[in-house]
């Protein structure tokens, strides 16, 4: 804007940067909220969005312009509204939180312009055998790129090139190939049983309310849950309104975009860290644009810039997976139902094994409850038999009871699948010294090192330091002296291997090299019955479709158990019952053993019992009586530094300035249970409150009077933390 006129537009531009307040800038051009623009920063361009609180206002300081305008759709101004509401929750910087709506590398400029060639009717001055046959095979007309004329044609690309050179061929810009194609909302439409063909009208109907709902589509691990929001998703392209499906693994559900397709005829968009930055980018400029109008993603879809947002679906919600425990740490289920409120769409989480807080919310009529009682092949959900280890030992060095052996063996005689269950990565836990009792730690964490012996490597899980194996132990110098300590997976095959070297094993876990590729191969390999014995971590709890698992052995059924976490029995409820939960699925009828030295604990006299209802009763009992969430709320406040004086110094100094409330508890500080992480030493302080108290707002206030931190201590905050370590 000309400096002539009697006010300049002065215009808000958050940048995506760890500050708190969008910087004032002059515009040269009409602006509105939600706008992206280029912006100077120090000795920077920086992007940035029209943030509200902007018009005109005269400029009492000298300000910098806005650069240019990005030829991008601004943000929605309610996911701007999403962006306030999360920062303000979770206490985390503004320009943090609109760094994950802007992760769409679009500054990687112009996508590289594919090329096709067609017959222009000119005959080329030689005519040879290769020449003909390119020209044979473009006579219709048709275009196709370089690449592909040369490869149907069995030609060098440098015919093609000599073609083009003779006026034989012209080249013609060919158009980017759409990211996802238009769903088919008719496809397939599926034949229903009654009760999911009662839960999929409810949903519907929820759709074509165009406000905001929040229904639990509860139902047993098999019952057909995907099938039954598929139809509220069908419902949305209908409308030709968007829906967004979030899942926890996405980077490992190539079934999940299978059963889309076959639903719908193709796959939806797909948004996770796996896609290449230029598809991100465009995929983000086609939800922008409208153009795609169904996403399946990891959390950080949440931040898409939706044109028209009508259904939101989290499925497995109580996945640990949807809360983000770096950066700003918010739990995605929580955050997908403000979106959906603010959009006025429809939302639907789905589980077998609901949250406490979606079961509480459920029975107190907050969510609506869609129950599939049964599953969908008319099999019996399968039932547990415990294993008394105080009773029934497997031995020294042996983990597999001789009950659970003889059940993998009559399994798989029968032509059946296995899956034995052990949430330990790795060969063993912990590596020893046996001359002196030495354990080999982590240098930058306080946690022993774990044995990955099929990468011949010592790695720490936390900060993924890894080194060789020594030959001498560090303390006493005795030469192979250390032996492993406990069982991982890797260690658990190698039993399998030796009892049953017949059959065809597998190990799945995240950490096998080969990355998510060769996930997605092993996965599939499972699926077509190639494989006899699968042993497992927690990766294969998330909703996978195994048709001949016939028996799912609990190998150590207590490890969840064996930390002082208030969610540790909710967790280990939902991890056993959801791994129970993927044997006899289809025409083989399934079991489960569950191997544990606590037969007597409330959890696994609940999955025993097969009584779920009785579980939540206790759980959510003991929560409200002791003001845990979702009776309550928690902050937990860690202070980290690069020596342990500095981190309790100051956490200590926090602590001083609380301000006193009746309804403000503050726990510590106190050292964590790890109390170094990637060289930094951690102290915690837990802050809790009922649950109608603004204990943001609180710890808010606290922390701006506090004195501020200096040289490497810092704070972060997390809000409803999930994790106690």
């Amino acid at each position: 804007m000309a400096a002539k006129n009697p006010t300049e537009q002065i215009v808000d531009v958050l940048v995506p940067l760890a500050v708190d307040r969008p910087y004032s800038y002059k515009a040269d051009e009409a602006l509105r909220e939600g706008d992206i623009v280029y912006v100077p920063l120090g000795s920077r361009e920086e992007t940035g969005v029209v943030w509200p609180g902007s018009g005109a206002k005269p400029a009492k300081v000298k300000l910098k312009s806005v650069i240019a305008k990005a030829d991008l759709r601004p943000l929605p101004l309610e996911l701007v509204k999403l962006i306030d509401w999360i920062a303000d929750y979770t206490l985390s910087p503004r320009g943090m939180v609109l760094r994950m709506a802007l992760r769409r590398s679009a500054e990687l400029g112009a996508a590289r312009e594919k090329i096709g060639v067609r017959v222009t009717g000119i005959k080329p001055e030689r005519m040879t055998e290769a020449r003909a046959r390119v020209l044979s095979l473009l006579e219709n007309g048709l275009l196709r790129s370089k690449s592909e004329a040369a490869e149907e044609a069995g030609v060098s690309p440098g015919v093609i090139d000599g073609l083009v050179d003779q006026g034989a061929l012209e080249t013609v810009a060919l158009p980017p190939e759409p990211v996802a194609l238009p769903p088919d909302a008719d496809f397939a439409v599926p034949e229903l049983n009654p009760a999911q063909a009662v839960a999929a009208k409810e949903l519907r109907d929820a759709v074509r309310a165009k406000r905001f709902s929040v229904s639990l589509l509860d139902g047993v691990t098999g019952s057909g849950k995907t099938e039954v929001y598929f139809e509220a998703v069908a419902e949305v392209l209908k409308q030709k309104r968007q829906a967004l499906i979030l899942l926890p693994e996405i980077a490992l559900t190539t079934r999940f975009l299978d059963r889309f397709a076959e639903r719908f005829g193709v796959r939806p968009a797909e948004w996770h860290s796996e896609i290449a930055p230029r598809k991100r980018a465009r995929t983000w400029e086609g939800v922008a644009k409208g153009e795609i109008s169904v996403v399946a993603g990891a959390r950080s879809a949440l931040f898409l810039p939706f044109r028209d947002l009508g259904l939101v679906v989290i499925d497995e919600e109580h996945d640990p997976a949807y809360k983000q425990e770096d950066g700003v740490h918010y739990h995605a289920r929580d955050m997908a139902v403000v979106r959906g409120s603010m959009a006025q769409a429809a939302v639907v989480l789905t589980s077998a094994t609901p949250s406490i807080e979606t079961e509480n919310n459920a029975r107190r009529g907050r969510y609506k409850r869609l129950q599939l009682s049964e599953r969908y092949s008319g099999t019996e959900v399968p039932q547990l038999e415990a294993i008394d280890l105080r009773k029934e030992n497997p031995g020294k060095g042996r983990w597999i009871s001789p009950r659970l052996e003889n059940a993998i063996k009559e399994t798989v005689a029968r032509g059946e699948q296995v899956l034995l269950f052990l949430n330990r990565r790795g060969y063993a836990p912990l590596t020893l010294c046996r001359s002196c009792g030495f354990r080999m730690r982590c240098v930058n964490c306080d946690s022993w090192l774990v044995e990955h012996r099929y990468r011949k490597k010592l790695a720490c899980h936390h900060c993924g330091f890894e080194m060789p194996p020594p030959q001498h132990c560090p303390k006493c110098e005795a030469p192979d002296s250390f032996v492993p300590i406990g069982p991982g997976v890797e260690r658990l095959e190698e039993e399998v291997r030796a009892a049953f070297p017949e059959a065809r094993t597998l190990v799945l876990s995240s950490d096998m090299a080969g990355g998510v590729e060769r996930l997605r191969a092993e996965l599939e390999a499972v699926t077509n019955r190639d494989v006899d014995i699968v042993i497992g971590t927690q990766l294969v709890a998330k909703g996978h479709h195994f048709p001949g698992l016939a028996l799912v052995g609990i190998v150590d059924a207590d490890l969840g158990l064996n930390y002082g976490d208030p969610r540790a029995a909710e967790r280990t409820f939902q991890l056993l019952h959801q791994v129970v939960g993927r044997a006899g699925r289809e025409s083989v009828g399934g079991r489960g053993l569950l191997q544990t030295y606590q037969p007597e604990h409330p959890v696994m006299k609940a999955l025993l019992a097969g009584d779920r209802d009785a579980f939540y009763d206790s759980e959510i009992a003991a929560r409200e009586e002791a003001g845990l969430p979702p009776f309550g709320r928690m902050v937990a406040v860690i202070v980290s530094a690069k020596d342990g004086p500095s981190a309790e110094a100051h956490a200590r100094r926090l602590a001083a300035h609380a301000p006193i409330s009746d309804d403000v508890r503050l726990l510590g500080p106190a050292e964590a249970p790890l109390s170094m992480i990637r060289g930094r030493h951690r102290w915690r302080l837990l802050v809790s409150s009922p649950r109608n108290f603004d204990l943001s707002y609180y710890v808010r206030e606290w922390l701006a009077a506090a004195p501020p931190a200096k040289g490497s201590v810092r704070v972060q905050i997390d809000v409803d933390p999930q994790s106690f370590l």
